[in-house]
């Protein structure tokens, strides 16, 4: 949903993070979050990055949804970490497209909810890019075709100013879904953006539905700009 409010572009810089461990990623959002707060004149910046393998557990816990054990998760090299962000239980691998926006909400007159509906929005039209009709479930925040789930929202706010946000499974592994209830919820299937253009004939290409990350990095762009009216600046 866009905020209209004030009709002028409001300016953000992006910054693609690459293929970066969770937690590195988390420090660095904190950092930004941290001087954000100390200075109100630093611009918004939204972090684009694929994670190596983790589990990751909102406020609201979630280890109890983890069907595996640690030790079996060690034997994978898999890490757990515990996180304030909102949600539950969730899962990040390479393959996956993860968006951290660290916006003063606040200083930019865009509510939580709005925020929240936006992100979803951000990830739906990037769906329709290619050719795939994902809606959201009011009971459950993220984006969903039909049962199965193809894109999560989990935020945090700090003095106004948001950090954490969305994943969009394009072509990761789906196998670790699979040992959570992810997000909490039973009998969920996971989905991604090349699974769902294999099953329709409005793929990019009938014969090879490979998806490039830089084709998702431009899609969210376009997309956060349009949906938030932010001004479209070069992944730096």
């Amino acid at each position: 949903m866009s905020e209209r409010v004030n009709k002028q572009k409001r300016s953000c810089v992006f910054i693609d993070l690459n293929i970066l461990e969770y937690k590195r990623a988390l420090d660095l959002q904190i950092q930004t979050l941290n001087a954000k707060i100390d200075n109100a004149l630093i611009k918004d910046q939204i972090f684009f990055v694929e994670h190596p393998s983790v589990f990751t557990l909102g406020k609201r816990g979630g280890e109890e949804n983890l069907s595996v054990s640690r030790d079996f998760l060690n034997s994978k090299d898999i890490d757990v970490v515990q996180t304030n962000r909102g949600g539950n239980i969730t899962y990040h691998g390479l393959g996956q497209a993860v968006m951290y926006p660290i916006v003063d909400l606040e200083k930019n007159k865009i509510g939580v909810k709005n925020f929240v509906h936006g992100l979803e929005e951000i990830m739906k039209q990037t769906a329709a890019d290619f050719g795939i009709d994902a809606n959201r479930d009011e009971r459950n925040h993220g984006l969903w075709v039909k049962n199965s789930k193809i894109g999560s929202v989990g935020i945090s706010i700090k003095k106004g100013i948001s950090f954490h946000g969305l994943a969009m499974n394009i072509n990761p592994d789906l196998e670790p879904f699979s040992w959570i209830n992810p997000c909490g919820l039973t009998n969920v299937s996971m989905t991604s953006v090349e699974k769902e253009m294999t099953k329709s004939e409005s793929g990019l290409n009938s014969t090879d539905n490979t998806i490039s990350m830089e084709q998702i990095k431009t899609a969210f762009i376009k997309h956060f700009s349009s949906v938030f009216n932010y001004q479209k600046t070069d992944l730096k």
